[in-house]
C-alpha cells in the first residue's frame, strides 16, 4: 500500500525525489503520510483538496480489497 502512495504522489510532483511516505498503525488504521517539496505542495493538494481527495479515494479503495482501513494525511 505505501507503494502505492509513494506512486500516486511521485507521478503528480515536479520533483519526486523529494516525496517522503512514512507508515504508521494505529489500532485498526494505517497511516500514510505524505511528505513533499514546498514547491509541490499546491500540486498534491489540487485546488480545493481535489487531488488530495482523488489520491485518499484511490488509496481507500485499494485498502478496501485488503479489508485494511487507511488514511492518508499530506504534510503541507
Amino acid at each position: 500500500m505505501k507503494e502505492l502512495v509513494e506512486f500516486l504522489a511521485k507521478s503528480l510532483v515536479s520533483r519526486p525525489e523529494a516525496v517522503v511516505v512514512t507508515e504508521e498503525q494505529r489500532g485498526d488504521t494505517w497511516v500514510y503520510r505524505v511528505s513533499v517539496h514546498p514547491e509541490d505542495t499546491g500540486r498534491i493538494i489540487g485546488r480545493h483538496g481535489r487531488i488530495a481527495k482523488a489520491i485518499r479515494s484511490v488509496v481507500s479503495a485499494a485498502a478496501h480489497r485488503e479489508r485494511r482501513q487507511v488514511q492518508v494525511d499530506i504534510d503541507a
